[in-house]
């Protein structure tokens, strides 16, 4: 009988020790079977390391300047509009939207804004046309570095690395890069 009850128990708690440890890699898809953008977001690295890279120059004379405030009027992601970013950070660059296959796999991103100059392998100083195929050292997103990438457009201008809490609530987002200046307004 104590045998029995000694199985039964250990029955029990290899059961309930699976209940809450549960893993799965569906994604929430919409009606063709698309990833929702919500689990696309999920996937970019909101938040970073405030490292950059050691050739970028910092901006002499930047819009906004390092520890002002400013609303985001991007929406890159999901909460980003209408945010108060505070500067972390002003660089003078080229920005780059470019469209990619992830390494990792998966659908091919469009226009992603924004890669500087100074992510992209081997870029030397000089804009790069739309059309050029360029690999990207970023990791803003999964599977984007070591990505062969295409220019879609190219900007000259400051950006910014930016801390700010989404307006849909959430943490905040430390060392978010980039938004240009464009995408800036004064608070």
């Amino acid at each position: 009988m104590k045998k029995h009850l000694f199985f039964l128990g250990l029955a029990m708690v290899i059961g309930l020790s699976g209940c809450g440890n549960k893993t799965t890699t569906e994604k929430n898809t919409d009606v063709n079977n698309e990833p929702k953008q919500e689990d696309v977001e999920m996937e970019m690295n909101h938040s970073g390391s405030g490292e950059v890279p050691a050739t970028l120059k910092a901006a002499e004379n930047p819009t906004f300047e390092v520890g002002s405030e400013a609303i985001i009027e991007a929406d890159h992601m999901k909460g980003m509009k209408g945010a108060v970013a505070t500067i972390v950070g002003a660089y003078d660059t080229t920005a780059y939207a470019v469209s990619y296959t992830p390494v990792t796999g998966g659908e091919r991103v469009e226009n992603h804004k924004w890669v500087i100059q100074e992510e992209i392998k081997d870029a030397g100083d000089k804009t790069l046309e739309p059309g050029t195929e360029v690999t990207v050292e970023a990791d803003h997103m999964k599977g984007m570095k070591g990505a062969l990438a295409e220019i879609d457009s190219a900007e000259k201008t400051t950006v910014y690395m930016i801390d700010y809490t989404p307006t849909t609530g959430g943490e905040e987002v430390t060392n978010h890069k980039w938004v240009t200046e464009s995408e800036l307004s004064a608070k």
